[in-house]
């Protein structure tokens, strides 16, 4: 058996790097570090998958190019993890050792399902504005375990609490949403939730791919006791790493299905091992060390910008966008007054005229299933908006 590195000490000598510092700190100055803004297209679709600022790229090519050309020791690596997990922590209000390092979102919530030991009879209750996993996982733990999948149905693009009353009961294990749907942008009411789905002693996971980043999350304020974001979207960076938060008391409730050197704390006599009793004890295996190194220099951009200004400056163009195309007469199917920076409507048109449409502009946007939905962010502008508005006005 090769020597195993002492955790411990690796961990005490983390890097004291500075953070990567965006250009400026107004949201609205930064367009010159999106490389994105300049290529003669009006992006728009951030949330299918967001841009990198150029501060960004550059951690990832430095990363690569170390690798290339000198030694790497696992302990440096293992230290930009720490940095990493110290970061995601204090921008959703969170103790470092609360954060486990996955390799996506939809990974984070099988982990919670299958360590929750889901038995026949059990039921797990979503929304229909849920991302595509969700039903996908719980329709086969339907066939696999015997558990039942309840969906609460939304009313003009939102779901409310009283929505989810009905469905939670004494057998109900997890209630699963996404704090903001990818469907319409819908931005969930966290802590009502939460105290409901508590007081029935039912666990509440939140899938925050869609929120961490662009607007203010707290996990400790709304009571939430799972939550997962993965990387590429709002947080700036790549793929491969998820950031997954389990509340401190939970860690060890949640039985793992898998095993590795990596989470284990301490080694023991006769090749034992003791696992570690934080959210560390689900970075099981080597994880994608040159994307953590992308994604703490995301999230130093963010930091440096400051997720209060991205969130009063995303929100506000998606405000200006219902209602813009409310006055064209479309069909919204994002509640009005929705605070998130995503807003999708219903079309009637042809979808390969409405995407000709956007392409002729040349503005990005995601165009699907008889709805379009359009997304700014931080590098976004009003003018951005009024291309936008120009375009649909066209498809009214």
């Amino acid at each position: 058996m090769r020597p195993r590195p002492n955790r411990r000490a690796l961990l005490a000598g983390m890097l004291a790097a500075g953070p990567v510092s965006a250009a400026t700190t107004s949201p609205f100055d930064v367009r010159a570090d999106f490389p994105i803004v300049g290529n003669d297209r009006t992006f728009l679709n951030s949330a299918y998958i967001t841009p990198i600022p150029r501060q960004v790229a550059d951690a990832a090519a430095a990363f690569a190019q170390a690798k290339a050309t000198r030694p790497m020791e696992v302990g440096e690596l293992l230290r930009g993890c720490e940095k990493v997990r110290g970061q995601f922590a204090k921008l959703i209000n969170a103790a470092p050792d609360e954060v486990g390092l996955l390799f996506s979102t939809a990974e984070g919530e099988n982990v919670v399902a299958n360590g929750l030991d889901l038995k026949p009879g059990d039921n797990v209750v979503i929304d229909d504005l849920h991302y595509d996993t969700e039903f996908v996982l719980y329709r086969r733990l339907e066939k696999t375990r015997g558990i039942q999948l309840r969906i609460a149905k939304s009313r003009g693009g939102a779901v409310e609490a009283k929505d989810f009353e009905p469905l939670i009961d004494d057998r109900t294990r997890l209630v699963s949403v996404a704090w903001v749907s990818h469907r319409n942008g819908f931005r969930h009411d966290m802590r009502p939730l939460c105290d409901l789905a508590h007081s029935r002693g039912a666990l509440v996971y939140a899938d925050a791919i869609q929120a961490v980043g662009t607007i203010a999350v707290d996990v400790k304020a709304a009571d939430v006791d799972f939550l997962c974001a993965g990387g590429y979207k709002w947080l700036l960076a790549g793929w491969g790493v998820a950031p997954f938060y389990v509340r401190r008391e939970l860690s060890q409730r949640l039985a793992l299905d898998r095993y590795g050197e990596f989470h284990a704390d301490k080694e023991l006599p006769d090749g034992d091992f003791q696992i570690d009793a934080t959210a560390r004890r689900f970075d099981y295996s080597s994880r994608a060390f040159g994307e953590a190194h992308a994604l703490s220099a995301g999230l130093s951009y963010l930091d440096g910008v400051g997720v209060a200004n991205i969130e009063a400056h995303t929100v506000g163009l998606a405000l200006e966008l219902q209602k813009g195309l409310a006055a064209q007469g479309h069909r919204l199917a994002t509640p009005m007054g929705n605070r998130a920076p995503i807003v999708a409507f219903e079309t009637a048109r042809a979808i390969d005229a409405v995407r000709a449409a956007f392409a002729a502009a040349r503005i990005d946007v995601t165009v699907r299933g008889g709805r379009v939905r359009i997304a700014p962010a931080l590098f976004n502008t009003a003018e951005d908006i009024a291309r936008c508005l120009a375009v649909t006005k066209g498809l009214a």
